[in-house]
């Protein structure tokens, strides 16, 4: 039975690796900067996407996977210098990142194709993942998974904040007696009521700092 399992995964993992060959092939014509996918360490740099094919085929994740499960991690080297290398694979469970919670582990080896991959089941919760490069300048990179959870720091920028800046935007234009056509008059009336405006602009900076994002050392 387990070696059917086995078996089994490795024939998805290649059914993985057919649909996504790589590093240059998947992010050809794409601005790797600003890629969030990407993890740089000086010059050298990383890209990481998880799979869940029993769920949807052809989707990729980064650091939010919307289903627990079985899950396919697959890592390309786009450092070419990190084909001659030995590199390491570790999924570690909960926020601090210790030894002791660690799920899931590929030893250090060389990757002349340019990719890592493997297989785990992940569960909900807060996921590292570690990709390590040994020789003589060791490298680490580090990705952040939230594994059917909700980021609160994408939803309170791509929702709440707007939110707020409209009914900002609507409650100073129908303030009474407030000019529609003078901008300057509105926007001074506004900061001579430092209760209402401040109050909620700290609000909004102090939630966007609570679940930011802070990689262990």
């Amino acid at each position: 039975m387990i070696r059917h399992m086995t078996r089994a995964g490795s024939m998805v993992l290649l059914l993985v690796a057919a649909l996504y060959p790589g590093a240059a092939a998947a992010h050809e014509g794409t601005d790797l900067e600003v890629d969030p996918c990407v993890r740089w360490v000086g010059e050298s740099a990383v890209h990481f996407n998880a799979y869940q094919p029993q769920y949807e085929l052809k989707a990729q994740y980064c650091t939010d996977i919307p289903k627990t499960g079985e899950t396919f991690l697959v890592v390309d080297l786009v450092d070419p210098a990190l084909r001659n290398v030995p590199v390491g694979l570790r999924i570690v469970k909960g926020i601090d990142g210790t030894e002791a919670q660690t799920v899931a582990s590929w030893r250090p080896s060389h990757h002349p194709a340019g990719v890592v991959s493997g297989e785990t089941t992940l569960d909900e919760g807060l996921y590292w993942v570690i990709i390590t490069a040994e020789g003589r300048n060791p490298l680490r990179y580090q990705y952040l998974l939230r594994v059917q959870m909700i980021d609160y720091q994408k939803l309170v920028r791509s929702v709440v904040a707007p939110l707020i800046g409209l009914l900002l935007f609507t409650w100073v234009r129908r303030k009474p007696g407030m000019p529609a056509h003078n901008g300057s008059v509105y926007i001074e009336h506004t900061f001579e009521q430092p209760g209402k405006f401040v109050g909620l602009v700290r609000w909004w900076a102090a939630s966007r700092s609570m679940y930011r994002e802070s990689p262990s050392q």
